[in-house]
């Protein structure tokens, strides 16, 4: 996590490659529906303009499969952010060939120009190096601000380190410091709010954070496996029948750490999986045949919301109901209030959970909302990210 940020090296006048984060939701027009990945690489492009530097931007968007597709075009990004700069943002035709290497060759200090979208070519996330080289042939220094794809190696996040002096923008430098300190070295107590559908996709985050944390607070889908490990019914709500070994394991492994590990006591269950559906609240232990646990109850909000009033860091990573559907985004919409107004440093990680705290309309009184998804997952399960692997070390 000390890694070199564009402050530590001499980036003056520079020719600089930076890999972004500019995979923005669109609307089948093309028109950009939320640009807040490209406000994120703000801070990073404005240092550079600063420092002189002649810029040269990439970044994927969407999942062409190494062909040229124009929908999946970074232009309309090269607008937005034109707009957001007050500042021509010169566009490149493709990524590594005529267009790009002649456009980069002449430009001058302060302007900045967009290379096309890299997953135009297969070679991209293959990380194939030859790739990567022509990509850093454009440069004097790569710096990497695109945390959401810090956890894959591709050449544009990793192989290209391989050729350029490699540092971080800002952006990772605050994902880091954040997501980092929040797990390794914490005020406590510390408490996780574990939610989403799967015990499966949570597992290496559960028991990473089982030997850091002093709650574990689960909700969403994962709850069913741990109640039927119990030996409960769990009618026809979402489970996972062959991770029950599993969940029995997580929730002896708790207990040996002395980890409060808190379940739902309660839960509201609909009749089938949609918005209108006939719904009603449970006891946790006793979900009637033909029901779905949907989302979390009223006495197990209240004891959630007990439990982080009392909390120095939380760290949220996925929902605890189905919250795209009105009358079961209770639980997770009173969770995020309550995250709000605590006097604690809250971390959300990324993907569902921040669209839920944007949904409940606290996402500026958080401590910090993480722009990766997959990339704040794996790290907050202790896996090293390729594309921070490879930046340089203070």
């Amino acid at each position: 996590m000390n890694k070199k940020t564009i402050k530590d090296i001499d980036i003056k006048g520079k020719k600089v490659l930076v890999r972004c984060d500019f995979n923005v939701p669109m609307d089948e027009n093309q028109n950009i529906t939320s640009n807040k990945r490209i406000v994120a690489a703000l801070p990073t492009i404005k240092y550079l303009l600063e420092n002189e530097c002649s810029i040269i931007l990439c970044s994927h968007l969407g999942r062409p499969k190494g062909e040229f597709k124009p929908e999946f075009s970074l232009k309309p990004v090269a607008q937005e952010l034109s707009k957001l700069l007050d500042k021509e943002v010169i566009m490149a035709n493709d990524v590594i060939g005529e267009d790009a290497k002649t456009k980069a060759e002449n430009l001058q200090p302060g302007q900045i120009l967009l290379l096309e979208n890299v997953r135009f070519h297969k070679e991209e996330t293959e990380n194939d190096l030859g790739f990567a080289k022509e990509l850093a042939s454009m440069a004097e220094i790569y710096v990497n601000d695109a945390f959401g794809s810090a956890h894959r190696a591709h050449s544009s996040t990793a192989g290209v380190a391989e050729f350029l002096p490699a540092v971080s923008g800002f952006l990772i430098e605050k994902e880091l410091q954040f997501l980092g300190n929040a797990i390794t070295n914490p005020q406590r107590p510390l408490v996780a709010i574990l939610g989403g559908s799967k015990v499966s996709d949570k597992i290496g985050v559960i028991e990473n954070l089982l030997e850091k944390v002093d709650t574990l607070i689960i909700g969403g889908g994962m709850a069913y496996t741990f109640f039927k490990a119990q030996g409960y019914e769990v009618g026809d709500s979402i489970c996972e029948l062959d991770k029950i070994d599993l969940a029995k394991d997580l929730m002896k492994k708790a207990e040996e750490k002395r980890v409060k590990l808190m379940l739902p006591v309660d839960i509201k269950v609909g009749k089938e999986y949609k918005e209108d559906t006939q719904s009603k609240t449970v006891k946790a232990t006793q979900i009637p045949e033909g029901w779905q646990g949907l989302d979390i109850g009223e006495e197990t909000i209240k004891l959630y919301e007990q439990e982080l009033k009392n909390a120095k860091t939380v760290v949220w990573n996925g929902p605890l109901g189905v919250f795209e559907f009105e009358q079961f985004a209770v639980g997770t919409q009173r969770i995020a209030k309550v995250l709000a107004s605590i006097d604690a440093t809250t971390i959300i990680g990324g993907g569902d959970s921040a669209s839920a705290v944007k949904k409940a309309g606290v996402e500026e009184k958080m401590t910090h909302v993480s722009t990766g998804g997959g990339a704040s997952l794996e790290f907050l399960e202790g896996k090293s990210l390729p594309g921070i692997e490879c930046l340089l070390d203070k």
